[in-house]
């Protein structure tokens, strides 16, 4: 397929992955602040931009308001939620002639309604714009895989969806180990990731740190766990570009999957919390990795070559 459909498809997957995770993320870090009174707002303010990786002034006193216009309103930002989803329909736009009209429907309706959505959330709070933005993820990724064609366009949405995801949730884990103090509790932590019930279903032990960091990272069954996606992740990888050959070439974006799938499928969960700021950098940086792989390989971009005159002029 064309390259630029395919690198269209890919930022579709992320983006709107995106704005469901940052609108997880942002929802738990609200309730944090709204549930206690003496919760140090510029200190959870400053967790949730370490978190998203967003700069901002050491000496600068940060505020729920203008935190919220920054992740969530913004449509100039690309990593806001409104920007991703505005980053969304961009490439939904490139790539009309592949993508389901039903989807295309879907991603028009809800990039339109932001608008409305934002004042009412700047009049009664933010949780009913977090709650749309993930029901619509959820009505987006369900069309997704009902309505398209499971060929190399949709392995190519489903990468970018499925590394996203795996960036999202090592960053939401990073944010609890780094700054204990101002995080959401883990309970929390599993709301936002969709994780509760599963979670409650395979244990008994509701408030065990290390089997909630161990079920977010290590369940092989749950789709937002960091495992299971990865494992979705090679599979989409394959099926782009599968090998007949008896020697395989180098294929930098699975080697670096491989190792840090390697690294979590052998590890001792019972042991998890003491190496989970070391695997957290581990998983962003094979995210980063990864990406740069697929970017270099598939959606190649080609330098502007000027014409030149016959005898060097």
């Amino acid at each position: 397929m064309l390259s630029r459909l395919a690198e269209s498809l890919y930022w579709i997957g992320r983006y709107i992955e995106r704005a469901d995770d940052t609108a997880r993320i942002v929802d738990s870090y609200v309730h944090r602040m709204v549930e206690d009174p003496f919760n140090d707002e510029d200190a959870t303010c400053r967790s949730l931009y370490s978190i998203l990786g967003i700069e901002f002034e050491e000496d600068e006193t940060l505020t729920t308001p203008n935190t919220l216009q920054q992740i969530v309103y913004d449509a100039e930002n690309p990593n806001s939620i409104a920007g991703s989803l505005s980053g969304a329909f961009e490439n939904a736009r490139r790539s009309r002639d592949f993508i389901s009209s039903e989807m295309w429907v879907a991603l028009n309706s809800t990039r339109n309604r932001l608008p409305q959505m934002e004042n009412t959330a700047r009049r009664l709070g933010p949780s009913q714009y977090l709650l749309y933005v993930r029901e619509r993820a959820a009505l987006l990724a369900g069309l997704t895989d009902a309505t398209l064609s499971h060929d190399d366009g949709w392995h190519f949405l489903v990468l970018g969806r499925s590394i996203e995801r795996i960036d999202m949730t090592a960053r939401l884990l990073r944010g609890r180990v780094l700054s204990e103090d101002n995080a959401p509790d883990w309970l929390a932590f599993l709301r936002a990731c969709g994780a509760m019930e599963a979670f409650m279903r395979s244990t008994s032990e509701i408030h065990d740190a290390n089997g909630v960091a161990a079920f977010l990272l290590l369940d092989r069954l749950f789709p937002r766990s960091v495992l299971f996606s990865l494992n979705l992740t090679d599979r989409c990888l394959y099926e782009i570009q599968p090998s007949s050959q008896r020697i395989a070439t180098a294929d930098v974006a699975r080697q670096s999957l491989a190792g840090a799938r390697g690294r979590l499928e052998f590890i001792d969960s019972t042991e998890l919390l003491a190496q989970l700021p070391e695997l957290l950098e581990m998983l962003e940086e094979t995210c980063v990795s990864i990406n740069n792989a697929v970017t270099d390989r598939f959606f190649r971009h080609e330098d502007f070559v000027l014409w030149s005159r016959e005898g060097g002029l």
